[in-house]
């Protein structure tokens, strides 16, 4: 059977077998990296043979670079920036002392355990400390977890590539360059980290500014602009590549330059390329799979599963909770995050950057990739859904308000508590209700109050804490706001108003909350509230 019938038939299976299992993998301990990469284990060399992939290969070549490179422009274009650049440093400072003390572990581990030299074991540690969005996936959409921590672990697999991948490019020359190639220093380091930045800004910015213009004089039909988004993608990561840069760090600032300019692509391009990144990821687990069933063979297996065990279940996990000690949260949520931090398809790719520069013992390397991704996939896909459902049971039922849950943004979980906020007591609102212009009554009690509790103030919308943001980007500004949560938890509240003074609206805070309220006004039965309905 020649290649492209089987290629074909490989696409048809990404294609058909990821729409078929959807509902399965979002109800059971399951994942699409599990199915494809054992898809792949099944029909590479060291299964039924019908597919030959090496480390050479130039279909894998191809998938990889197209999957990393929109991967990283659509991560850019989706940060909230707004949110980030008054308080960027937070991120930054927690990315990357958490990032390096990863590398660092990671790299100690390797020394120790696998054989390799100091410079491969600081490969290596780069390598594994990328956080793979595609496995994190299910995590970072279940909308049962507050979105602070969904918000966190998404800020940190969208962000921590751009720490990641000048490490490891600066460290595959080093080792290009211990064995016996010349290299210049400064060059490479200005096209590396300035010139491909900037050249991914001009085309990212410049791209997207003149679709907007070309929309608004002559309007373009969604289908093409889905397909000129695609094309910035592969034009920003070719110009990085072009003046012998970095084409990947040329892709990601493509995308910021999006945001950070505010031009805008069509919505049509964010979920067509999406898709497209999806097939192209789905695909290359499928021949990562078929790769790694013959590549493991030529690694230690037991040295290199106990590396993985160590990385993924002591390494990462006592990183995050150093750098997490200033951040509001439970105990919980620490130990949550810091065990989902799987590793995937993104370190096979930065791998794979390795073996295309001829770095010395690449595919050895690529091997012990291959094996901490594989224990990760499993490990990661089997209990996301068990360990969501399990933190999720905690909030519902916690006595009193987790401290993440009051919390919106990545930011918000670094800044102090509200103390300074304007407050009204039960009697002044049911006056303002009775007056003519009525204020807007949020009901911002948590999960666990919200069912405890008896009863709502009348005419509120319920609107979760850790939501606030997204309804607050289309209410109306020119009504006074008056949110409530429990008495003992006034904090929620509290950070709400201070939240949305913050962004502009008038806001207060019901003193005593709803236990104040319930003790002398009248409150309306479970279900006849409004519930703001939203997206995290």
């Amino acid at each position: 059977m020649s290649e492209l019938v089987i290629g074909m038939g490989i696409i048809a299976i990404v294609l058909t077998v990821s729409a078929l299992a959807s509902g399965l993998v979002e109800r059971a301990p399951l994942s699409f990296p599990i199915i494809f990469l054992g898809l792949g284990f099944l029909i590479g060399g060291g299964g039924l043979k019908v597919i030959e992939i090496d480390l050479h290969h130039p279909l894998l070549e191809m998938v990889a670079t197209v999957s990393l490179a929109l991967v990283l422009f659509l991560d850019a274009v989706k940060l909230q920036v707004d949110e980030l650049r008054s308080d960027w440093h937070v991120p930054f400072l927690t990315l990357g002392p958490g990032t390096i003390m990863v590398i660092l572990g990671v790299a100690a581990a390797a020394y120790l355990l696998v054989g390799t030299t100091p410079l491969q074991s600081l490969l290596l540690g780069a390598i594994l400390a990328s956080t793979d969005p595609v496995v994190l996936r299910d995590i970072v959409r279940d909308e049962r977890i507050p979105r602070s921590v969904r918000r966190a672990l998404g800020v940190e697999a969208g962000m921590n590539d751009i720490v990641v991948l000048p490490i490891v490019l600066i460290l595959i020359a080093l080792l290009t360059a211990s064995a016996g190639e010349s290299m210049d220093w400064g060059s490479f380091l200005l096209r590396i980290l300035v010139f491909s930045p900037l050249v991914g800004l001009a085309v990212g910015g410049i791209g997207a500014n003149l679709m907007g213009r070309a929309d608004a004089r002559f309007g373009i039909r969604k289908e093409y602009q889905a397909l000129y988004g695609i094309g910035l993608v592969l034009a920003s990561f070719a110009a990085g590549q072009a003046i012998n840069g970095d084409g990947f760090l040329a892709a990601f600032f493509a995308g910021l330059a999006v945001t950070l300019f505010n031009v805008s692509l069509c919505d049509c391009f964010l979920e067509y390329g999406e898709v497209t990144a999806e097939m192209m990821m789905l695909l290359a687990f499928v021949l990562f799979g078929a790769l790694l069933s013959t590549l493991l063979g030529t690694i230690a297996i037991i040295p290199a599963f106990i590396l993985a065990v160590i990385g993924l279940g002591l390494i990462r996990p006592l990183s995050l909770w150093v750098v997490l000690q200033r951040a509001k949260m439970s105990n919980s949520a620490r130990l949550f995050m810091g065990w989902f931090g799987p590793r995937g398809l993104n370190s096979l790719l930065l791998a794979l950057l390795a073996v295309q520069a001829s770095a010395p013992d690449s595919e050895k390397l690529m091997g012990i990739t291959g094996m901490v991704v594989v224990v990760s996939v499993i490990a990661h896909g089997v209990s996301a859904t068990p360990l969501a459902s399990w933190y999720a049971r905690k909030v519902a039922v916690a006595k009193s308000t987790l401290a993440e849950e009051r919390e919106s943004s990545f930011v918000g979980l670094f800044e102090p508590d509200a103390n300074e906020i304007h407050r009204i007591t039960a009697d002044e609102l049911a006056a303002q209700l009775a007056g003519e212009n009525p204020p807007l009554v949020l009901d911002v009690r948590s999960r666990a109050h919200y069912e405890s509790d008896d009863g709502q103030i009348p005419g509120s919308i319920r609107v979760l804490p850790d939501q606030i943001e997204e309804w607050a980007a289309s209410a109306p500004k020119d009504r006074a706001i008056v949110a409530y949560c429990t008495c003992p938890d006034e904090a929620a509240s509290g950070r709400v108003s201070r939240h949305l003074e913050a962004l502009g609206f008038q806001a207060s805070a019901l003193k005593g909350g709803f236990n104040a309220w319930k003790g002398q006004h009248r409150v309306d039965p479970k279900g006849s509230v409004m519930i703001a309905s939203s997206i995290a």
